[in-house]
């Protein structure tokens, strides 16, 4: 069975790629073969495929022997995965939103529950960070994800310090991100108007923070970004509510600069300057 060209069949069947959609249907062979790569196949690997489309990833992947569970939103296409993967046992196609899926139900569905799985996917644009926080905020989540993403996306999450945000912080509570490779617009149909990028996203065992204290470090850390422009000492007195004289002293205790900026701040020194805000509340409480 060949690779299924998304271009021949969409025309063959009077589809055409939905805007509101996000559609943008990777046709690269090159980008394929990366993707596949990353992905690290073992035998009887299971897989979590978002937003499979006319199958170019799909099928190539229940060749390799993973086990496939297809999620697609779009009826029109759950419809040609159904036809083209008639004839492949291990792929099982899920319609829906990915985001109103828990994980759980997703590996439920491909009878799968309670194993382990990799991600991957080429994410809609618009609704690209919500997905990656819906499967690294809840349970079970993937042990490698391969995501395909704008490129500006890419180096947010990517980021170093002194370009660091909430998203980057927030991905590194729960893996390890690497880069891929970049694809230009002509590796999808229709083109976007932007370049994307493939990156890697490589689960820690256990979360950097403990589940019951994660809504207090991001609200720490949402504080110290939400002040544009603003020093740490700024924006976290405004985001936290907290007198300068308490925000001074938990910098200080962290050995932080109170001048600094919040996208200059390591994971390390946000989990630090949380265990402070943790023992002054504490402290306070008393």
């Amino acid at each position: 069975m060949e690779v299924p060209d998304p271009r021949k069949i969409l025309k063959e069947r009077g589809i055409k790629p939905r805007k509101r959609l996000g559609q943008h249907f990777m046709v690269s062979p090159k980008g394929l073969k990366v993707i596949i790569e990353a992905l690290d196949l073992q035998p009887q690997d299971v897989v979590v495929e978002i937003g499979a489309g006319t199958g170019f990833l799909t099928i190539p992947l229940a060749r390799r022997g993973a086990k496939v569970i297809a999620v697609e939103i779009d009826r029109r296409l759950t419809a040609v995965l159904r036809e083209l993967c008639a004839d492949l046992p291990n792929v099982v196609i899920v319609e829906g939103d990915v985001l109103e899926f828990q994980p759980a139900m997703i590996l439920e569905q491909g009878k799968c529950a309670g194993m382990p799985y990799k991600l991957v996917g080429n994410l809609p644009y618009y609704i690209t960070s919500a997905i990656v926080r819906h499967f690294l905020e809840n349970s079970p989540r993937p042990s490698l994800a391969v995501l395909t993403v704008q490129k500006e996306v890419a180096q947010r999450i990517l980021a170093s310090p002194g370009e660091m945000s909430v998203l980057s912080v927030s991905v590194r509570v729960y893996a390890r991100p690497e880069f891929v490779t970049y694809l230009p617009p002509g590796a999808f149909f229709p083109p976007p108007e932007v370049e994307s990028a493939v990156i890697k996203l490589k689960t820690l065992p256990e979360p950097l923070i403990p589940e019951e204290e994660r809504e207090g470090f991001f609200q720490l850390v949402k504080a110290g970004f939400g002040g544009k422009r603003k020093t740490l000492r700024n924006a976290l007195k405004r985001g936290l509510g907290l007198s300068a004289e308490v925000i001074g002293k938990l910098l200080n205790d962290a050995g932080i600069d109170p001048e600094r900026r919040a996208e200059t701040l390591s994971v390390e020194e946000w989990l630090n300057l949380w265990g402070k805000l943790k023992h002054e509340t504490a402290e306070a409480q008393l």
